[in-house]
């Protein structure tokens, strides 16, 4: 018997949550499969999963062996990617999750770009402000501007995104005046809803220090682009990435103002769950945006 074969199926069958989903991914019938994992759980003495005509659910001994299974199944894909783009042109699935901001500004294109130059790639492109689990969602490559705390994943530094607090000439002409962060609380102050450490809580450096003021306002958003419409509408002023309105500071639709304090900065990643062998369709794509970021720094620096 291989028993490790066998993980390698019992890994496949927990993730598939199916036996015929995992029969179809593996090319084995319904019936070897099911065979397979009789035998692993005859071989250990115990009972690995909970079979109902609905669905499959682990025992505790399933859930501790899944842990080392899925291991196993790992190492023997990574393995067998590698040896592939060895011998074959690069080809292959990519799924990515991005920010709507980046998205919207260079991504998609960059990754049209990306699929004329390797036309046997194909790429899924996920538009989504949430912090989703790579790994159980099944997503291959995600871009994040964040402070990175998930040590599973490796992070490619792109850049660092300066943030820069902004209103429109017609607004701050019309209001009371705005010369330090404490004259904010007389202000409409629109908040981005993804900011770390609470929306309403704005920080800066000043002289070194770090401060931070609490704001309202009559409109919060998950989106930078529709706060800077309501920017642009004259309703309030606004704390968000550079990049989301670098064209309209240049345009002198909107402006800069507190250039004396020191805005937020965030840096960008390319991060991907671990792997003992990184798919070259991989290094390729993150090479590319990488490249394409550079080419816009002004944007965000």
């Amino acid at each position: 018997m291989n028993g490790a074969s066998e993980l390698a199926i019992f890994a496949v069958v927990v993730e598939e949550k199916s036996f015929s989903l995992a029969a179809q991914k593996t090319g084995l019938s319904k019936t070897v499969v099911s065979k397979k994992i009789s035998a692993l759980e005859k071989q250990l003495n115990t009972q690995l999963l909970y079979r109902t005509t609905r669905k499959l659910s682990l025992t505790d001994a399933g859930k501790l062996l899944y842990k080392h299974a899925k291991g196993i199944n790992q190492q023997a894909n990574d393995a067998f990617t590698a040896v592939n783009e060895l011998s074959k042109d690069i080809s292959g699935h990519i799924t990515m999750s991005v920010p709507t901001i980046s998205g919207e500004l260079l991504l998609a294109e960059l990754v049209s770009n990306f699929c004329k130059t390797y036309p046997k790639i194909t790429i899924e492109l996920r538009l989504e402000n949430k912090l989703i689990d790579l790994v159980d969602e099944g997503v291959d490559l995600a871009i994040r501007t964040a402070v990175l705390e998930d040590s599973s994943l490796i992070a490619v530094p792109l850049l660092e995104s300066k943030w820069i607090v902004c209103a429109s000439p017609e607004y701050l002409t019309s209001h009371k005046a705005l010369n330090t962060i404490d004259d904010l609380k007389n202000h409409n102050c629109l908040c981005y809803d993804l900011q770390a450490n609470g929306s309403n809580e704005w920080r800066f450096g000043d002289n070194g220090e770090n401060k931070s003021i609490i704001v309202k306002g009559s409109m919060s958003s998950n989106n930078a682009f529709s706060l800077k419409k309501a920017a642009l509408n004259d309703i309030g002023i606004i704390y968000v990435p550079k990049c989301s309105v670098y064209d309209e500071l240049e345009a002198g639709l909107l402006v800069n103002v507190l250039k004396d304090y020191k805005a937020r900065s965030l840096g960008v990643f390319a991060v991907y769950p671990y792997t003992r062998y990184k798919p070259e369709k991989i290094t390729l794509l993150i090479d590319h945006i990488k490249q394409g970021y550079q080419s816009l720094v002004h944007y965000f620096e």
